[in-house]
């Protein structure tokens, strides 16, 4: 009955009545009304968009404010997504495959888009964002810009047409909080973020040997960093090769047995590599730490790899 199709266009997009009302009226879709609708039904796409992290040593908490979401497509006007409130989120307790929410089956167009900006709370001198370390210290966390321009991802993406596209955003805090001088209150977060479909994730779990861990200088910083290819030779953060990702190192009090999880990796070739001065790696400037140990990993899409280092 006309009634009962009235019901179900009521959330329709105004394109999506043209087609339909063309097709009920000329009948030329080469079916049936009902079919048209389901058609049209079908085409309509979805973003999810979650955060994780990458860790950071000797914080406790690493608290962002995110006051919602700005994505790019390829063509036409940025698309805003403003939330009603602000979401308060430690990003420190987002390891392995732990991940929060921020956008979740939002209605868009499909197709590609350009870049992806996150809005942020972070002003000088103001604890809307902030960093606490185990020393009991706390400062503000102060994005340049950061209420006007927010933190960009400028990776392209492509949201798929008729279905739910998901994808993680992984804000890798190790390579993004800065201590500089001059700012006695404030600690600078400079965004390194990346983004990855979920449709297409891979894992690596691993465990790592006592005789590397019972070494004196892994009593702190033991990570794990990893680096896109094989056989790569292993450097720090601020180093002209960089790894993709870091994980901590940490020790199962059940089993004894030292563990690592690095989640949210594309499929492909990776080495990973042991460090114990992760604690003394800083984000900007080339330093000279060691690593004990590493071991080449191959990764498939929705797929766990397993690995040991010793």
């Amino acid at each position: 009955m006309l009634d009962g199709v009235t019901m179900r266009f009521k959330k329709f997009s105004l394109s999506q009545w043209f087609i339909i009302l063309a097709c009920l009226l000329l009948n030329a879709c080469g079916g049936s009304s009902s079919d048209t609708v389901e058609e049209v039904v079908q085409q309509k796409s979805f973003i999810t968009l979650k955060i994780t992290d990458a860790p950071i040593d000797t914080a406790t908490e690493v608290v962002v404010e995110f006051t919602g979401v700005e994505l790019k497509p390829a063509s036409g006007a940025p698309l805003n997504f403003d939330f009603d409130e602000a979401k308060t989120i430690d990003l420190l307790a987002l390891q392995g495959n732990d991940s929060e929410v921020l956008l979740e089956n939002i209605e868009v167009e499909s197709g590609s888009y350009q870049w992806a900006r996150l809005k942020v709370n972070a002003q000088i001198n103001t604890m809307d964002s902030y960093i606490s370390f185990e020393n009991g210290n706390s400062f503000s966390l102060y994005v340049p810009s950061g209420n006007q321009s927010g933190l960009k991802l400028n990776d392209s993406f492509t949201v798929l047409a008729g279905q739910t596209t998901s994808f993680t955003i992984d804000f890798d805090l190790r390579k993004s909080v800065i201590n500089p001088k001059g700012l006695v209150n404030d600690y600078i977060l400079k965004p390194r973020l990346r983004i990855i479909d979920n449709a297409e994730i891979s894992t690596i779990t691993g465990t790592v040997s006592d005789e590397l861990m019972n070494q004196a200088s892994c009593a702190e910083g033991a990570s794990i960093y990893v680096f896109s290819g094989h056989d790569m030779t292993p450097d720090d953060e601020g180093s002209s090769t960089p790894p993709l990702t870091s994980s901590f190192v940490n020790l199962n009090s059940e089993s004894g047995i030292y563990e690592f999880v690095v989640a949210y990796l594309s499929p492909g070739n990776y080495t990973l590599s042991l460090t114990c001065d992760a604690d003394l790696d800083a984000p900007e400037v080339d330093d000279d730490i060691t690593f004990l140990a590493s071991v080449n990993v191959s990764t498939d899409a929705n797929q766990t790899a397993e690995v040991m280092i010793n």
